[in-house]
């Protein structure tokens, strides 16, 4: 009878933790991933630094490598809480709430900070009255944003949570209101005195919005 020498360590410790790696590899890869949320775009539901769980198959399968989706699933609804790649900068993740949908005209107005819709139509088909978009009145939110400038002037900013009564230095209390899109209703912050810089927004080149999702910034 043979004795059968030891597998090396090495070998043992690869054979035990291989499943492991391999089960986090498809799950990340093709049903959750975690992300951490890293600006104050989601607020007041989603804070800064809070963690959350994304479903990434519900739009579609796709190849982890080239982002080719493989098996449809879904397509993205308004409302819905979506992270994509920043276009400028793909190592960039952007958690925004879409609101228009492929062929839709979404107007802002960076004074009242509302938006209108007009559903996207098919050419010679009757096109859909413009989707009702309602807002509840301005109130002040729990949360101050501060502003700053480091040494080299590049402006900074940050969120607390703030009781009503009090105030913060350097900080000006956020406004909150009720966006109502068709039958979803989320709240939304604003800065009470100042007008959007609708330059800032990432467009396509020539200034023309890209087929594809409009997503809204500072909302829950």
């Amino acid at each position: 009878m043979k004795k059968v020498a030891p597998k090396p360590g090495w070998l043992e410790t690869g054979a035990s933790v291989f499943p492991v790696l391999a089960i986090v590899l498809i799950v990340r890869s093709f049903i959750y991933e975690p992300f951490q949320i890293p600006s104050g775009s989601i607020m007041p539901t989603l804070l800064i630094g809070d963690f959350i769980l994304v479903e990434k198959f519900a739009y579609g399968i796709k190849d982890p490598i080239y982002q080719k989706t493989l098996i449809e699933t879904g397509h993205p609804k308004r409302g819905d809480i979506v992270v994509f790649k920043y276009p400028e900068d793909p190592k960039l993740d952007y958690i925004k709430r879409a609101v228009g949908l492929p062929g839709d005209k979404v107007t802002y107005d960076p004074v009242s900070k509302e938006l209108t819709i007009q559903p996207g139509c098919s050419s010679g088909q009757a096109c859909e009255n413009a989707l009702p978009v309602t807002y509840s009145n301005v109130e002040p939110s729990d949360f101050v944003q501060t502003f700053s400038r480091r040494n080299g002037g590049e402006a900074t900013s940050g969120f607390f949570e703030v009781p009503k009564n009090e105030t913060k230095e350097n900080g000006i209390r956020l406004s909150e209101r009720k966006e109502t899109l068709g039958d979803v209703t989320h709240r939304i912050l604003t800065v009470p005195i100042a007008q959007d810089q609708v330059g800032m927004y990432y467009s396509s080149q020539g200034n023309n919005w890209q087929p594809g999702l409009f997503l809204r910034d500072n909302t829950s």
